[in-house]
């Protein structure tokens, strides 16, 4: 297929333009939490018959108005002024892998109640070839029921979700009979049917990245509360704004991807394993950011079998995480060492 590079597209030099729209997005945000606040402490004041914070909350009020109003300019100039020049490679990728054959990694830690059944149900698929469990130091019998299941069993030393995923990816790569890389995670949380989703993706795209933002295609009682769907959302649609023209982002969070191993090739020297739950978001992030080819497939999101032990134990977790992944996406991700 035809490779693509950060700062070219069919033989054209592509400007590298500011994310006016995520920072106008977030400006505007900051904006309407000060308007909330001034309104907060007004009504405060009001119930208190004071009057001594009024010249205060109409500073405050000014000041969201300001925020508000540039957040708007710039996301205008945006959508209206760069969007063009952002997505003036407008041709629709068709590239069919010749093999069509995958090799599927699944990442693993302390997964012993539901890894047997995730490697029995990827195994299954007609088009995977094989299914590696790489295991990041688990304490129980996830091992040898990974094993016992028909998985090769990688041990990653390296404690850490980005580690994991890291090394699923380096895994499946190093699988040269397979020309595509399945991620996937040991909980049972995703179903090996959505395979058949993927490869009909895969043409489009160098990186197929699953989706659990589908009301209609998760079970009612799953591990992502209210606040972390819609908190997912709402990363995801900042992603997009960052590289508004290159896509439909709605999930940052979702392990589930299928990679080409020729794209993974160029991809893994420029990611950081040392990102740990916010890996995901660093991934797409950077793979954007160099002109990868990415596109959301919806997937089935079902009950975890067994505890969480990653970004969705807690609503508190899951607004550290999110956070994390606002500041890496505005900030920078921190540089890999060594």
């Amino acid at each position: 297929m035809k490779q693509t590079s950060r700062h070219e597209s069919n033989g054209r030099t592509r400007l590298s333009l500011p994310p006016l729209l995520l920072y106008g997005l977030l400006i505007a945000l900051g904006g309407f939490l000060v308007f909330c606040g001034a309104s907060a402490v007004e009504l405060a004041s009001r119930l208190a018959a004071q009057g001594a914070e009024a010249a205060r909350v109409g500073q405050a009020y000014l000041v969201s108005g300001l925020l508000v109003w540039s957040g708007a300019a710039l996301s205008a100039i945006d959508l209206f002024l760069l969007l063009p020049l952002k997505r003036r490679d407008r041709a629709i990728l068709w590239a069919p892998p010749a093999n069509l054959r995958l090799t599927v990694t699944l990442t693993a830690y302390n997964d012993e109640e539901s890894i047997r059944g995730a490697v029995e149900d990827f195994l299954a698929h007609p088009a995977v070839t094989r299914v590696i469990v790489v295991d990041n130091n688990s304490r129980d019998g996830t091992a040898a029921a990974a094993a016992a299941a028909g998985a090769e069993v990688v041990a990653e030393k390296r404690q850490g979700y980005g580690w994991c995923v890291y090394r699923c990816l380096e895994e499946g790569l190093a699988r040269t009979d397979t020309e595509l890389t399945l991620v996937c995670e040991g909980d049972l949380t995703f179903r090996a049917y959505d395979i058949d989703k993927f490869l009909a993706y895969i043409p489009h795209a160098e990186i197929v990245n699953g989706t659990r933002i589908v009301e209609q295609l998760r079970e009612r009682w799953t591990q992502l509360t209210t606040f972390m769907y819609y908190g997912n959302f709402f990363v995801g649609k900042l992603l997009e704004a960052k590289h508004i023209g290159k896509g439909t982002f709605t999930d940052v969070g979702t392990t589930y991807k299928l990679c080409r191993n020729e794209s993974l090739r160029r991809l893994l020297p420029l990611l950081n394993p040392e990102v740990n739950l916010e890996f995901n978001a660093h991934f797409l992030d950077t793979a954007l950011q160099h002109g990868f080819h990415i596109v959301e497939c919806p997937v089935t999101f079902h009950s975890r079998v067994g505890a969480s032990k990653g970004g969705n134990r807690s609503n508190w977790t899951a607004l550290a995480v999110g956070l994390g992944m606002i500041s890496g996406l505005v900030f920078g991700w921190k540089e890999r060492r060594g």
